[in-house]
């Protein structure tokens, strides 16, 4: 059996990240708006709305996650993060209602991602992102497994195609469990095979004992 030569990395839990995993890049890629606090001397280059060689005090921009966190602080104002659409009140209102007739990969494809890692910015709506973000997740959740557990040999592009990233990996892992318990019951479970290692060590033997 051939050993992989890629392991994934899963990624972060909650407000942590782990930069060995693809997945976690690619959400520190996401794009928040920011507020400039501060003059930012010589980086009017990244604004493409202004002919300034500076990035003026009170600039309004998008900059990545990652660039947010880095600049953040709390005792020296450097930017303030402002909330996507997404997590405002007005869409929690929305989730808190039904939380399943919203297309999440839509609004932003890391939902619960990026709503955990907005965490990090002190907001006082920080509770109830957290909150919404939680009751979004169990009202959705047994939706996800259900759908993935009825659409046996099924094309699931539609539905999988309005899940948060999330939800595309537990609705995966539902159908990978439901098609290896379909090929139990039909008896066509994998046979158990040596590993490379030991195939070669057998064959080693073999060469030490015929020389």
């Amino acid at each position: 059996m051939d050993t992989p030569s890629y392991f994934p990395v899963p990624p972060g839990v909650g407000m942590e990240d782990n930069f060995l995993s693809l997945d976690d890049i690619l959400l520190s890629q996401e794009r928040l708006p920011v507020r400039t606090e501060c003059v930012f001397p010589r980086l009017g280059f990244l604004e493409k709305s202004s002919d300034s060689q500076d990035i003026q005090e009170g600039t309004k921009m998008e900059l990545p996650l990652w660039l947010c966190k880095g600049l953040y602080e709390k005792k020296r104002k450097v930017l303030s993060v402002e909330l996507p659409k997404i997590y405002k009140e007005g869409w929690r209102t929305v989730f808190t209602a039904d939380p399943n007739v919203v297309d999440l990969h839509k609004m932003g494809p890391y939902y619960y991602g990026l709503g955990s890692q907005m965490l990090h910015f002190d907001s006082p709506e920080n509770p109830d992102i957290a909150k919404t973000l939680l009751q979004t997740f169990i009202g959705r959740f047994r939706r996800t497994m259900d759908s993935s557990q009825n659409a046996y040999n099924e094309d699931t592009s539609v539905l999988v195609g309005r899940l948060d990233f999330l939800e595309k990996v537990l609705f995966k892992s539902g159908q990978s469990g439901l098609n290896g318990f379909q090929g139990w019951e039909k008896g066509q479970a994998a046979q158990l095979t040596a590993s490379s290692l030991v195939l070669n060590y057998r064959k080693r033997k073999i060469v030490d004992i015929q020389s």
